[in-house]
């Protein structure tokens, strides 16, 4: 009898680890501020950790090996007061390439508008249909936004239903007037205008592209590398598209942060026929990334 009931725990508690969509490794930094209690920053992150990857974000069900790899890093600058913080949290995700071992950077983002209040031990407490508290908004915007992006790059406008829920969670944090980084005018590279270039007319062609670059791309280059590397060019003709509707756009910049060594990588190949052309469209799209760029013809 005890064995079967060992054997029913195993099973529950093997149940109950499938389903969390993300699999988020979290840290909290707080080197640059004077405090003889570091142990909050340690609950905090611990709390933080649990809230990400214990909590069901959507209806699908993932397997443990279907988890999306993400990193969250807080870093505290200033303990504004005994229970209020400011910062900065720099989001990483990231998703297999189908049939090898690699795995292909989607988001690398710092957000540099974080201030929040915490108590230590207390629960974090999130709902979509309200603003809570600015600390677990700006933690389930991101995990919307990593959810939308990972989507995106699986099946054309696949995480439509993830940029809407990221955009609720800024319409409900706008009437938080302590909170920066949700209005229009708090910044043109904020998590109000990242919502906005994807849920946008002129974006339509930026997700076209992310699905192309991915699915038609690089998860067809382990079976045939020059059609794969055919569709990323492709992709990064149509962000052409939108960076003529859009120059200089935050969602661009998003895409050539995450991308830039991959892209240098793909298309230094020497079968590559039109690098040339390529480096004169990337050059235009990213020019912070011309050295980059610049190895595409290097050799």
């Amino acid at each position: 009898m005890s064995r079967l009931i060992s054997i029913f725990f195993l099973l529950f508690i093997g149940q109950s680890l499938v389903g969390q969509e993300l699999n988020c490794r979290v840290q909290v930094v707080s080197r640059e501020v004077q405090t003889t209690n570091r142990q909050v920053y340690e609950t905090l992150q611990r709390e933080l950790f649990e809230f990400i990857n214990n909590r069901k974000w959507t209806n699908e069900n993932y397997s443990l090996e279907e988890r999306i790899e993400c990193t969250m890093v807080i870093t505290i600058n200033q303990q504004v007061s005994s229970d209020e913080f400011s910062g900065n949290i720099q989001i990483q995700s990231s998703r297999p390439v189908y049939g090898s071992n690699y795995k292909t950077t989607i988001l690398n983002f710092k957000d540099d508008d974080v201030r929040f209040k915490y108590v230590e031990f207390q629960q974090l407490d999130y709902n979509d249909n309200s603003h809570q508290s600015n600390l677990t908004s700006i933690i389930a915007y991101y995990i919307y936004v990593i959810l939308a992006m990972d989507h995106d790059t699986f099946a054309p406008n696949g995480g439509e239903a993830y940029w809407l829920k990221a955009q609720t969670v800024v319409n409900n944090a706008q009437g938080d007037q302590m909170a920066v980084g949700w209005k229009a005018f708090d910044g043109n590279r904020n998590r109000y205008w990242l919502v906005e270039n994807a849920l946008g007319r002129d974006f339509v062609q930026f997700r076209t592209a992310m699905y192309g670059y991915h699915r038609l791309g690089l998860d067809v280059m382990t079976k045939d590398d020059a059609q794969g590397r055919m569709e990323i060019g492709k992709a990064i003709r149509g962000l052409r598209e939108v960076n003529r509707q859009r120059p200089n756009s935050f969602m661009l910049r998003i895409f050539f942060d995450a991308k830039a060594d991959e892209i240098a990588n793909v298309f230094k190949h020497p079968n590559v026929n039109d690098r040339a052309e390529l480096v004169t469209i990337l050059t235009e799209l990213s020019p912070t990334n011309s050295q980059q760029w610049a190895r595409i013809t290097s050799n």
